[in-house]
């Protein structure tokens, strides 16, 4: 069996033609950069590009595959030289069963078959064009059509308090929104991991996906994971969901919960870390609490012990976030190792201080053993790290 790294959500920002996808996204973030990126400075062997519904976005893939750029696997998926692409949506439920929103990813083996499902889907929302739009039916029927499509069905950052299945009270269980039987997987977000999740019973018959919901190049690979099959296909990555034939997801890789943009409660209007289910921020009075990830699980716990089973969870330092790496030495690290997952998970120290300074090489290494000092984030604000 062999292993390979996978970030399965990656928004596209623009169209080659410079229209807007994901809002949001930078205007670097297109089809074309991020599968280059991915393959030449990430070092991913699959990557999940999300908003392949977009028309113009179906319309360059066609063209790259005319052209022999891209190669589609007779298992599914879309090869880019090392990389295979799984051409994916993310789609945003609220109706009658949920108090909304909440966000999904819905994955196809073929382009032919996300063509069809965006035929489809522009009957049910406003605008196709854009990522991450509403749909107007309900989790249930959408889960149906995906199945219809031979895809895969995962709700996405289960936790965040924003546009989630679990997030600020939307629900207490999944089978409130979803036909469980329907679910291939679940993505935890940035401010949670396993052994947060594994709290809650109805969770621990799937599979757990850590991936980056990058909203720019650089974000690509903040979280990801090691999946372990024959090759990088839509089949091979099915069947890893579904622990099937020695395939699966050999060890998430992700932020430590603490770094995560909301992990604790806080105030939303100065930031005031919150502790005790504070309805009044003690601090300026405001009544706006962002409730944070690790208090909405408290909320959640229906189990107290953890199961033995999972893949390692390992708590993993994007190199964007150690202090004084900026660009211009990022971009020296790669001209003499390779890819960020190298720098990551493979260059000796010794090697690391002959090209950065040695606080730098300091960082990278205790980033990978653990060592480092973390502050915790919340209300959209991201943890802090030191080597104090």
């Amino acid at each position: 069996m062999n292993r390979y790294y996978a970030d399965l959500h990656i928004h596209i920002g623009r169209t080659f033609t410079g229209k807007a996808v994901k809002i949001t996204g930078a205007k670097t973030l297109t089809f074309s950069n991020i599968i280059e990126t991915a393959k030449v400075r990430k070092g991913l062997q699959m990557i999940g590009i999300i908003d392949c519904h977009s028309p113009e976005v179906i319309v360059e893939m066609e063209n790259l595959i005319e052209s022999g750029t891209l190669i589609e696997h007779e298992e599914g998926g879309i090869i880019y030289g090392d990389v295979t692409i799984i051409p994916g949506s993310e789609l945003e439920i609220y109706d009658e069963h949920c108090k909304g929103p909440i966000h999904v990813l819905c994955f196809f083996p073929t382009l032919a078959q996300m063509k069809s499902f965006s035929q489809w889907l522009s009957n049910y929302l406003k605008n196709i064009h854009l990522s991450s739009q509403r749909v107007y039916i309900t989790g249930k029927e959408l889960q149906r059509k995906v199945k219809g499509l031979s895809g895969l069905f995962i709700p996405a950052h289960v936790f965040t308090p924003f546009k989630s299945l679990y997030g600020r009270g939307v629900s207490k269980s999944l089978t409130e929104v979803f036909d469980p039987k329907l679910i291939d997987g679940i993505e935890l977000g940035l401010s949670s991991n396993t052994e947060m999740a594994d709290h809650l019973l109805e969770l621990r018959q799937y599979t757990f996906l850590s991936n980056s919901d990058a909203h720019s190049l650089g974000k690509i690979a903040r979280e990801y994971q090691m999946i372990e099959m024959e090759r990088p296909t839509f089949v091979e990555l099915k069947k890893a969901l579904m622990q099937k034939g020695g395939r699966r997801i050999a060890a998430n890789f992700g932020l430590d919960p603490l770094l995560g943009k909301y992990h604790r409660t806080v105030c939303a209007k100065c930031f005031t870390l919150l502790t005790n289910n504070e309805a009044i921020c003690p601090s300026c009075n405001s009544t706006k609490i962002i409730k944070g990830v690790s208090e909405r699980i408290k909320e959640l716990t229906t189990a107290h012990s953890l199961l033995q089973d999972r893949p390692p969870y390992i708590h993993q330092i994007p190199l964007e976030f150690i202090p004084g790496l900026g660009p211009k030495m990022l971009d020296t690290l790669l001209a003499h190792f390779g890819t960020e997952m190298a720098v990551l998970h493979h260059v000796p120290y010794e090697a690391l201080r002959k090209v950065v300074p040695r606080k730098i090489a300091d960082f990278i290494v205790n980033a990978r053993l653990g060592n480092l000092h973390l502050e915790a984030g919340g209300g959209g604000k991201y943890g802090k790290i030191s080597n104090e």
